[in-house]
């Protein structure tokens, strides 16, 4: 990250302290030299916070995951996830039959617990540094992936249909039942402003995902479940059931 602000603090605080040394050479009055020592002082400050600054813009690493697999739905997301937690989701998924694609983006905080499983799983699998595909013929297309990693010291990609790496294999998995989660979340927002007899159905899927353990995240679509509770025009079973994947969310730690 560039911070062209640092250079000019820096010639400000030599040239402060340059002016303070001289200003005591000369015989500077006292009241001169209280001054240029409280210009030591800021503009010392204003260094170690932009250096604080800087070296905390470096320390932030960022994964990505894509996938890319027409005639799936949907045929293509994108999850960004920040080691400070920042997070998004991108996707062109379809929210009726009719429809050519609806984009979609939702900015999210992820849990820690779930953002240290994603970071210790790309250390593991090297950063995603070199092939990870398996390379073998005659397996069935899952989909283009994308797996990138970007810090202050690399930045790696990596693209694969299948891959034989342990760390790999699991880090997909989590990024495709986040993306599951957060597309629930996306059709229940839809449903529950324009179709509401649709919700019973999209919450027994949901419910069922979730007991195969198929789902991430669940904190990240408690907003709109929670709004499902409290609409008093829903019909009770649907409330009841929305309350209890609140329930389910809340119990995960984060």
């Amino acid at each position: 990250m560039n911070c062209p602000g640092i250079a000019n603090i820096c010639q400000v605080f030599w040239h402060n302290l340059f002016c303070m040394r001289l200003g005591n050479s000369v015989g500077a009055s006292v009241h001169e030299r209280g001054r240029s020592r409280l210009h030591w002082t800021l503009c010392l400050l204003l260094l170690v916070l932009a250096l604080h600054l800087t070296a905390r813009a470096q320390e932030t690493a960022v994964i990505t995951f894509t996938l890319d697999f027409p005639g799936s739905e949907p045929s293509h997301y994108a999850i960004s996830v920040s080691s400070d937690g920042h997070s998004s989701y991108d996707s062109d998924g379809k929210l009726s039959p009719d429809s050519e694609g609806d984009p979609f983006h939702l900015g999210f905080s992820m849990s820690t617990e779930t953002r240290r499983r994603v970071f210790d799983l790309a250390e593991r699998a090297h950063y995603f540094q070199g092939e990870i595909d398996s390379k073998k013929k005659g397996l069935a297309s899952t989909g283009v992936k994308t797996l990138t990693y970007k810090d202050s010291r690399r930045s790696t990609t990596a693209t694969y249909n299948y891959s034989p790496m342990a760390a790999v294999q699991q880090v997909t998995q989590l990024f495709q039942s986040l993306s599951t989660t957060l597309e629930f979340g996306r059709r229940l927002e839809y449903f529950h402003r324009y179709q509401k007899l649709a919700l019973d159905q999209e919450l027994k899927s949901m419910e069922d995902t979730a007991n195969r353990n198929d789902l991430e995240e669940m904190a990240a679509v408690a907003p709109i479940l929670q709004r499902i509770v409290s609409d008093t025009s829903v019909i009770n079973p649907v409330r009841a059931r929305a309350q209890r994947m609140i329930e389910r969310a809340g119990s995960i730690k984060r």
